[in-house]
């Protein structure tokens, strides 16, 4: 019995920590922005692709994120700050695209071929939109966290944090599937300015995550 309890345990904490770095509705408007007018179709195949690729890529952080950064000799700070400018860099990029760039983006996007996207669904749309750099800094964070005393409470504990990435991936699947049905009773002025707030959040999350990473490094050379 607690071991279930752990399990559950880990689930709860797991599924409240990564559910705002990745906001599955949230990513999705910022999908719609980036693709534009695509088929309904082609953003089923994306959010089927994108959901695999998140539950793939967190399991592998989960299992072996921090032993990588051991071995590359990166600490979490690094991959803070790091981490921290590229998801700025996106939302600034964002927060700056005009409305006629939007639009543009959108007419051009009509005229090629849509399997070419299915060459971004790991980057950029699996990494770092759906699952960014704040998502990481997480994992590696929970998977240290479940290193428990014990084989089995150990296991119970990061079988919670996977179960958590199974019902995230499957909520991005959703969001992302059915995107244009959730954006098409909203005027595209509205829709604009909702990317926008996104955009600015996105900004404000990368800038959050890089002064946590310098603090970190500030706070280790002063003891020093």
């Amino acid at each position: 019995m607690g071991s279930v309890t752990l399990l559950f345990k880990f689930f709860g904490l797991a599924f409240s920590a990564l559910l705002p770095v990745i906001n599955p509705l949230g990513s999705a408007l910022v999908l719609m922005g980036l693709i534009g007018n695509a088929p309904g179709g082609v953003f089923r195949n994306l959010a089927r692709r994108i959901a695999i690729n998140t539950i793939l890529f967190l399991i592998a952080i989960e299992m072996g994120g921090t032993a990588a950064l051991s071995f590359f000799g990166i600490s979490l700070p690094v991959v803070q700050v790091a981490g921290g400018l590229t998801l700025a860099a996106m939302g600034w990029s964002l927060l700056n695209q005009g409305e006629s760039d939007s639009r543009r983006r959108q007419a051009e996007m009509a005229e090629i071929d849509f399997t070419s996207l299915e060459q971004k669904a790991f980057y950029p749309f699996t990494f770092p939109i759906t699952a960014g750099p704040g998502t990481i800094v997480v994992m590696l964070t929970l998977a240290a966290h479940a290193a428990v005393k014990g084989a089995i409470p150990s296991t119970m504990a990061h079988g919670g944090i996977l179960l958590a990435v199974v019902v995230l991936s499957l909520l991005v699947f959703a969001s992302y599937a059915y995107a244009p049905r959730i954006t098409q009773y909203i005027s595209p002025q509205t829709a604009h300015g909702i990317l926008r707030v996104i955009a600015f959040v996105l900004l404000c999350i990368g800038v959050q995550i890089t002064w946590n990473g310098v603090e970190a490094m500030l706070k280790t050379v002063l003891r020093s």
